[in-house]
């Protein structure tokens, strides 16, 4: 029996990439797109690794991405100051960018129907996370957030799911958990003893050896998780 359910923030209700991509192609018209948001992607990743790894604070993680790639356009190198600068601007545009995945306000609102009490996981800094949820609009329906910067573990690490867990006053085995990372979000959850659910929007074939349930959108996890 699930009485809740969680769920990953960036990539699963927020389209954290499509944000992201918007805000950098702005500020780099003249650059080859494909190849930006690319590279963008792939520098956020790496900044944000270590910043949960513990080896660069918030904004050191920010301003490692933009001066490397500043560096990597032929752009020399960029001192803090001007890191800073060209991030104020980066931050605002990515922040008028933030929207929901279609679908989910309708899923959120049938699980909440249902009685089921709902929350959110993530990976980052508690501000800005919870900035975004209720920018987007879901803050009344995820009232419950818990963050890495709070939490003292991060995703996949058992603690904060099961932190996740105690604060709504649920037992693990009575949650699911739904992300878009297969090792880090729903892998990660069924290690902490929830139901780890995998949104796989790629469209892409399934692994063969998936452990967990897997759903191409969020449309298909109330039928998933069934009636309660």
């Amino acid at each position: 029996m699930i009485d809740a359910v969680l769920f990953d923030l960036d990539g699963t209700l927020l389209d954290h990439e499509g944000a992201a991509g918007e805000a950098i192609v702005r500020l780099f018209p003249d650059v080859d797109e494909a190849w930006l948001v690319r590279r963008w992607y792939e520098l956020t990743e790496s900044a944000v690794d270590r910043y949960l790894a513990g080896e660069l604070d918030f904004v050191a993680q920010r301003r490692v991405r933009i001066v490397t790639l500043a560096r990597e356009l032929g752009l020399g190198d960029w001192d803090d100051a001007r890191a800073d600068a060209w991030l104020a601007e980066y931050v605002a545009l990515y922040k008028a960018a933030w929207r929901p995945f279609p679908e989910v306000r309708r899923v959120l609102d049938v699980l909440a129907g249902r009685g089921l009490r709902l929350g959110v996981i993530t990976n980052g800094d508690a501000a800005q996370q919870r900035a975004k949820v209720e920018a987007i609009g879901l803050a009344d329906v995820l009232p419950y957030v818990v963050a890495s910067s709070e939490a003292g573990s991060a995703k996949p690490a058992a603690g904060i799911f099961r932190t996740a867990c105690a604060g709504l006053g649920v037992p693990p085995d009575e949650a699911a958990y739904v992300g878009d990372r297969l090792v880090t979000d729903a892998q990660g959850a069924a290690a902490a003893g929830l139901a780890g659910v995998w949104l796989d929007r790629s469209g892409s074939a399934a692994p063969e050896d998936l452990t967990v349930p897997r759903i191409t959108t969020l449309e298909a996890l109330p039928r998933l998780l069934g009636s309660r």
